[in-house]
């Protein structure tokens, strides 16, 4: 049997006298790997999976995962490399090349460079007219490469144009984000909806609907602007069983001027929506909806204006006396008001 080389070098030490002084080898195991959280949590799912009789259905259910899922970290896993339980790169092994050729790479960068403003679909036909014909995703894909590499800057922004003065509400403030609604009439929501009976034909809706009760006041006229807005306060005052303490609107322009004048003098709190935000205004939204399905593609009224306000009126009254409401408990919002004490 073949011996090793450093045993025969100790029996020839110990064969001429000499003493052999065996040193224990011992091996340094390096420190465990900072593991993310991620892998932390896979390594106690191991942990828990083998202290309690490795059933892989059992640990399944216990941290939430599927089965395929906890046999593949079982499979992954090793002792002393515990870097196998992070994440590896989901990028593909095998990546697209370009197929763009280095003469089409300088055309497309000279002709960006020309008209920076312009983007890969005029520079496909400007390049088609000097007879290089490439695609507009390859142009894409070029000028993202450039400025990924930095061969190619955007322009720097000139503001040269008249700068427009901002409209300035004097009474109106943003709505916040803990404004408080306990009772009916703290918080009511505003909007407006386009009515479209005929061909170009298009009238508008006020829809005002109380946060709380869900009480419904719809006015419809031929437009939006901002007195007929400010004469919706009117109609609130006078079909709301309760006094309106807040009133939330979009920024558009007919809940300015005159609509936010008259606010002010009848002491309603004004409350803007910030801008690109209509799932603040969810409850009137959701209101404009109900109207559309449930009177304006049902009725069968003349498309006139004044029918259409009377057949209005008289749908607003079933909204908040008959139709009952399933936020509400399937209480109509007049019985919700009842049951909190309001006369209505």
């Amino acid at each position: 049997m073949a011996k090793s080389r450093a045993w025969r070098r100790n029996a020839r030490r110990a064969g001429a006298g000499q003493a052999v002084r065996t040193v224990p080898r011992i091996r340094v195991r390096p420190p465990a790997p900072a593991l993310s959280p991620r892998a932390k949590a896979r390594l106690d799912l191991i942990d828990w999976h083998r202290a309690h009789g490795q059933n892989v259905s059992l640990t399944s259910r216990r941290f939430g995962y599927s089965r395929p899922t906890v046999y593949r970290w079982l499979v992954r896993y090793e002792a002393t490399r515990l870097e196998t339980l992070e994440d590896r790169s989901s990028a593909p092994r095998r990546r697209r090349r370009p197929t763009w050729t280095l003469e089409q790479l300088r055309a497309v960068r000279a002709m960006r460079e020309r008209y920076p403003r312009w983007g890969k679909d005029k520079l496909r036909v400007l390049l088609r007219r000097e007879g290089l014909v490439v695609s507009t995703s390859m142009v894409g894909r070029i000028l993202a490469r450039l400025a990924r590499t930095g061969e190619l800057r955007e322009p720097r922004d000139r503001r040269i144009s008249v700068r427009k003065r901002t409209w300035r509400r004097p009474y109106a403030v943003r709505l916040p984000a803990d404004f408080p609604i306990e009772r009916p009439g703290d918080l009511v929501e505003l909007d407006t909806l386009d009515v479209r009976p005929l061909p170009g034909r298009v009238w508008k809706q006020f829809t005002a609907r109380d946060r709380i009760s869900r009480w419904d006041v719809v006015e419809l006229g031929r437009q939006a602007t901002a007195r007929s807005a400010a004469s919706v306060l009117d109609a609130l005052a006078a079909r709301m069983p309760f006094a309106v303490r807040a009133i939330s609107v979009d920024n558009g322009s007919e809940f300015m001027a005159e609509f936010e004048l008259a606010c002010q003098a009848r002491g309603i709190t004004l409350l803007t929506l910030p801008p690109r935000s209509p799932k603040l205004h969810g409850s009137v939204e959701r209101a404009q909806r109900t109207h559309t399905e449930e009177f304006y593609e049902v009725t069968d009224v003349e498309p006139e204006l004044a029918a259409f306000q009377v057949a209005l009126r008289a749908w607003e009254d079933t909204y908040n006396h008959v139709r009952p409401h399933q936020a509400l408990g399937y209480l109509t919002p007049a019985e919700f008001l009842v049951s909190l004490g309001v006369d209505v």
